[in-house]
């Protein structure tokens, strides 16, 4: 008997919810006559049901009978006190077009919050439902003054935005946040839909105020550190590191915040603003690795940016570090840069291998070998030695299996075969690394499978595809000018190649490097015009247009080329950027 009752019970649950969907798919289709049949039968079953009621009266008001839902409504209030039904009464004597009937019965329910400040929950919601958002914000207002454990302040905000009073809406941001630093991350993500890279933006502007005031009635370490997250947003670093100084000093436990922030600069481009971080670092820190780690890219950023004529100096750096920190496992990142330095700076690769087998004496972890033994393969590399390079990368996948550091191995692995043209051996490697727990390497490793699989075909002899190999390990190798030649060769001798607008590309983006952005110029504009529907049409058109607005000072020219981003490449890996950075250009306040 009681299997009978349970498969009765499950029918019927069952016959229900297919009568819901029935009527669902009636209102969403514009059938509202049948759409009514089926919610009024619903409700009859269900006459509690909140979502029966709401779906009736809203039926009613698509036909157009207002009275009929009038009637509806005075009958459950008669028999529900519900406040949120005073707004949906109101709602239709709005769409009767009675607006002073429906403000009556709005101020009912803005009163019900005076009575009971709980009420707001349904009241504020009904609003909101109906776009009524000035009536939406006076309730929760209301609803905080009568009850200040509540904190509306999140949902406050976000009307305010729509409304676009983009002031109050930062307010109430800057206050929620506040009451809720756990929800930082969330409120920066919401406050950075409407700044944007220029600190002359109006929105900018307003926030930097609200902080600014904010620290002068209450100093709190919170508006430090979201006006060094807004000048960070601006590319304002010096402002940035003034504010995280002043962290610091007040809370003096750590210095990763500072460290953070030399990091952003450097990956910005922003290299004197970087060093002056990096140099704070060694003059405030007592920690060993925070020192060492300074030192680190305090070199690095030196080395990219001498002529040979500092080498020397750079060398002597190195020295006096090892005599001051010593040679050991922590200072292990140093005796790796320092191989690289003498390897691809110096020439001196000979003495580079010898360095770092001596490091490899060291007690160093599993982990730490391979370090080294990715280096060492590296400088192999450099000097075309690819089977010795191969036995190091090989001896990494081996000890250290499913790693990220055997996973760049084994990338390593696929682009020395690459260089020295054995492209089907390459192509074996990168297959298996197309899924790869590293995104980075994962997509490094699809970009040369493509690449290969793209331009192997045409040409029997793949004459093309090796010179374009020969051209990245030039590159590799640090012989900028020799690879320029040779992409000139592949881009005037094989105008057929498929590999055409990949040596443009290159040839670009090392002009970049050269600071010779007109040259870039041609090469990014020969892509577009030329190769239109290629794969590299969308990042011609957006590095094109970094140029012009970063480095030309042309942002009347760089305007429409991310324009073009926009409604040309919808899927593009710019778009979201591409966007924004028009947006900003346009002159726009909110983003």
């Amino acid at each position: 008997m009681r299997l009978v009752f349970i498969l009765l019970m499950l029918i019927g649950v069952s016959v229900y919810a297919q009568n819901e969907a029935l009527a669902t798919e009636y209102f969403k289709n514009g059938d509202f006559e049948k759409a009514l049949y089926e919610y009024k039968r619903l409700y009859a079953q269900s006459p509690s049901n909140i979502n029966y009621i709401y779906q009736v009266i809203a039926t009613y008001q698509q036909l157009e009978q207002y009275d009929e839902a009038e009637e509806f409504l005075l009958n459950l209030m008669a028999r529900i006190n519900y406040p949120a039904f005073m707004v949906e009464l109101g709602y239709n004597y709005q769409l009767k077009n009675n607006s002073e009937q429906a403000n009556t019965y709005y101020q009912q329910a803005l009163k019900s919050i005076d009575d009971k400040p709980s009420n707001v929950f349904s009241v504020a919601k009904t609003f909101q439902n109906h776009s009524l958002l000035d009536e939406t914000i006076v309730a929760y207002e209301k609803a905080m003054l009568l009850n200040p454990d509540y904190n509306f302040n999140l949902q406050l905000a976000k009307l305010f935005g729509e409304q676009g009073n983009i002031e109050k809406m930062f307010t109430r941001y800057v206050e929620f946040a506040e009451l809720n630093p756990i929800a930082l991350s969330t409120i920066k993500r919401s406050i950075n839909e409407f700044i944007s890279e220029n600190g002359d933006n109006v929105n900018n502007q307003l926030l930097k105020k609200i902080l600014l005031k904010k620290l002068q009635v209450e100093p709190k370490l919170l508006w430090n550190e979201l006006l060094s997250w807004l000048f960070i947003q601006q590319k304002d670093f010096n402002k940035a590191f003034i504010q995280e100084k002043a962290i610091y000093r007040r809370q003096p436990e750590s210095l990763n915040r500072i460290e953070e922030l030399a990091l952003i600069a450097l990956n910005e481009g922003e290299d004197d603003m970087a060093k002056s971080i990096f140099q704070f670092l060694i003059e405030t820190s007592q920690e060993l690795d925070v020192l060492l780690h300074a030192h680190f890219y305090l070199l690095d950023i030196e080395t990219k940016n001498s002529s040979k004529d500092a080498y020397e100096v750079i060398d002597s750096k190195y020295q006096n570090l090892f005599v001051e920190f010593g040679k050991n496992p922590q200072t292990l990142k140093l005796q790796i840069a320092y191989a690289h330095f003498l390897a691809f700076y110096r020439n001196d690769s000979k003495k580079a291998t010898s360095f770092l087998e001596d490091t490899l004496n060291l007690s160093l972890s599993s982990l730490q070998k391979a370090e080294v033994k990715l280096e060492l393969g590296d400088i192999l590399v450099l000097q075309e030695r690819f089977s010795q390079a191969l036995i190091y990368y090989t001896q990494i996948q081996r000890n250290l299996k499913n790693s990220t550091i055997s996973q760049e191995a084994r990338f390593k692995v696929a682009r020395a075969s690459y260089y020295k043209g054995d492209f089907k051996w390459a192509e074996s490697q990168l297959k298996i690394l197309k899924s790869s727990t590293s995104q980075l390497i994962a997509n490094d490793a699809l970009d040369l499978k493509l690449l290969i699989t793209d331009n192997k075909y045409g040409d029997s002899l793949q004459t093309a595809l090796k010179l374009y190999a020969k051209a990245d390990l030039l590159e590799f190798q640090n012989k900028k000018e020799e690879a320029l030649r040779l992409l000139d060769t592949i881009i005037d001798y094989h105008k057929t190649e498929l590999i055409i607008p990949q040596a443009l590309f290159k040839q670009a983006k090392l002009f970049v490097e050269k600071s010779e952005f007109n040259k870039a110029v041609t090469n990014y504009e020969a892509i577009i015009e030329n190769y239109p529907d290629g794969i590299l049409a969308d990042d011609a058109y957006f590095f094109l247009a970094e140029i012009y607005e970063r480095e030309l000072d042309q942002p009347d020219l760089a305007k429409p080329l991310y324009e073009q981003i926009i409604f040309s490449y919808a899927d593009s890996i710019f778009f979201v950027e591409a966007r924004k950075r028009y947006r900003a250009l346009r002159g726009d306040s909110i983003n």
